[in-house]
């Protein structure tokens, strides 16, 4: 995932380095215990909250439930901060990996992936009060951008787009609140996270600027070589595609459409 902190991708991959590698479970042993560990990110509403009785909630939540009923055992879920995702694979501490794992060549040598779940999208969104039809236009010093302390696209906007100025906040919430308030024009991120935030905000008229900046795919993390695991994921993952169930959990969550669908293939 290349959302929130800087530390996520060369942290990782160090944490995971340093980890004591253990055989995985196989899914023999996971379908004979009668339980799936899933690691979930405790800190990144809407894949996954404590709602107000404790209990987990969000996308990968219903995602991960979706497995279990396929595979016919229970979950256990692991909460797994960003950096902890590889090393908890290495080490055996869970099964699979949720939490919007971005694929990535580093982390690639360390664990395995499935098929895409889910996509992450780089892109501009802004209201009716601002022009600009790329997110080029978005970079001269008269507009204001909103971004959150600590994520990694703020280093990505001083360097493509040096000549816009930050405002940062905390939380998405407040990001979101920046623009439709007009302290802020636009935000540059991974705007599907932000969109359900548009909806405290009937009366502005949102808009995504066209032509994605970039699209990363997120998939489940898997221990390297555990390939009957992997090989049945992906038959579910298929079914959940290809069925529309990930779009409907997707738009549940998030309060839209995925921007970019993950397009399902028997093959692969």
């Amino acid at each position: 995932m290349k959302r929130r902190h800087i530390l996520a991708g060369a942290a990782a991959v160090a944490l995971a380095l340093g980890a004591v590698a253990a055989d995985a479970k196989s899914l023999d042993d996971i379908l004979a215990e009668g339980k799936i560990r899933i690691g979930i990110n405790p800190n990144f509403p809407n894949m996954s909250t404590r709602n107000d009785a404790g209990e987990w909630t969000g996308f990968d939540i219903d995602v991960g439930n979706a497995i279990a009923a396929a595979l016919g055992v229970e979950v256990e879920w692991v909460p797994t901060e960003t950096p902890q995702r590889v090393p908890f694979l290495v080490s055996d501490r869970i099964d699979i990996s949720l939490g919007a794992l971005t694929r990535n060549s580093e982390r690639a040598k360390l664990i395995d992936y499935t098929v895409p779940l889910h996509t992450e999208v780089l892109a501009v969104l802004a209201t009716d009060k601002i022009e600009g039809d790329s997110w080029e236009d978005f970079n001269p010093d008269t507009v204001t951008l909103a971004n959150m302390r600590g994520n990694w696209t703020v280093d990505w906007i001083g360097e493509n787009m040096p000549n816009a100025k930050l405002e940062l906040v905390d939380t998405l919430a407040d990001t979101v609140r920046l623009v439709a308030q007009g302290r802020a024009d636009a935000i540059v991120e991974n705007i599907d996270f932000f969109m359900a935030f548009t909806k405290n905000y009937p009366d502005v008229t949102w808009r995504v600027i066209p032509n994605p900046i970039n699209v990363a795919y997120c998939a489940i993390g898997v221990a390297q070589g555990n390939d009957n695991l992997t090989e049945v994921l992906n038959i579910v993952l298929y079914n959940l595609h290809a069925s529309g169930k990930v779009n409907e959990m997707w738009e549940a969550h998030y309060g839209a459409p995925m921007l970019v669908k993950v397009e399902p293939s028997p093959y692969f």
